[in-house]
């Protein structure tokens, strides 16, 4: 694993997603309240390059702003196709702190993220 340190968990938008830059990866972390947890996912839509991090949050599904393709957020699994996905990272809280590990995931087979659920 390499865990990284991303954020600080008091900048990212609650029930929103929030552009980081980590180890050259483009990233969209989400905090969601219900229940209370943290999400990495990679930002970039695989439609057309839509900016995650920007889209509409409804429960745990997030919709590209550009062409409302939805993501599961605990597999980075598209809603309408599980053809289509973003590459999804356990992620979590430390001292304030958002790290995501960005070791040896693999895009190619959906997987539950781990999530923090002591924010």
């Amino acid at each position: 694993m390499s865990w990284v340190e991303a954020i600080p968990v008091a900048q990212c938008r609650r029930e929103g997603g929030t552009f980081v830059t980590v180890a050259g990866r483009e990233l969209a972390v989400f905090v969601l309240d219900q229940p209370s947890q943290v999400v990495a996912i990679d930002n970039r839509c695989p439609h057309a390059g839509g900016n995650l991090s920007g889209g509409e949050v409804k429960g745990h599904i997030v919709q590209c702003p550009w062409h409302h393709w939805e993501f599961d957020l605990g597999t980075g699994v598209c809603t309408h196709s599980d053809l289509a996905r973003v590459r999804c990272y356990p992620a979590e809280v430390r001292d304030g702190m958002v790290f995501v590990d960005l070791g040896n995931v693999d895009a190619a087979a959906p997987k539950e993220c781990n999530r923090s659920t002591g924010l």
